[in-house]
This record gives C-alpha cells, sequence and structure tokens, in this order.
C-alpha cells in the first residue's frame, strides 16, 4: 500500500512538473455565456445606446469597474457633443 501512494505521489509530482514547464500544454477553450452580448449599434452613436452596452461574463472575464467607468466617461462625452451640435444646429436656422 506504501508502495502504491508512493507512486502515486510521485506521478502527480512528474505531472506538475511537466505542465509548469510547459512539457504538457493545455488551456482554457474559448469563452462561453449565456446571457446575449449587446454591443454599440451600426452607425452614429447615441448616449442611450452606451447605457444599453452589456458584455458577456466569463471565467476569463473582464474588471467590471474599468469598464464601467470607461462606459461612463463615453456616455458623457457623446451626451456633450450632442448637446453642442443641437446647439449649433438650432443657432443656425
Amino acid at each position: 500500500m506504501t508502495l502504491f501512494l508512493l507512486v502515486v505521489v510521485l506521478v502527480a509530482i512528474g505531472l506538475v512538473a511537466a505542465v509548469a514547464s510547459g512539457r504538457i500544454s493545455g488551456g482554457l477553450g474559448p469563452a462561453t455565456s449565456t446571457r446575449p452580448y449587446v454591443g454599440l449599434p451600426e452607425g452614429p452613436v447615441a448616449a442611450a445606446d452606451v447605457d444599453a452596452v452589456r458584455f458577456s461574463l466569463g471565467l476569463r472575464g473582464y474588471r467590471m469597474d474599468e469598464v464601467d467607468a470607461v462606459l461612463e466617461k463615453l456616455r458623457e462625452e457623446l451626451r456633450e457633443r450632442d448637446e453642442e451640435l443641437t446647439a449649433w444646429r438650432t443657432a443656425g436656422d
């Protein structure tokens, strides 16, 4: 019984060493999600379009706080741009 356990431990150590050294490659398959991805629409983008964007979460996901901060800044920039364009268009009429 002791010899069997010793062999199992040696095999496990050998496998860990082989994976760590890269001799046995492996990896995760492509990320999948059950939640549909909602991206930006084709053509001009409005602030409401950015609010509707949804990212799928996965095991190798993203830092939500970072993406949310970028989307918030993008939404505000688009809102300001839209307001400026509307003001210019109404001033020109």
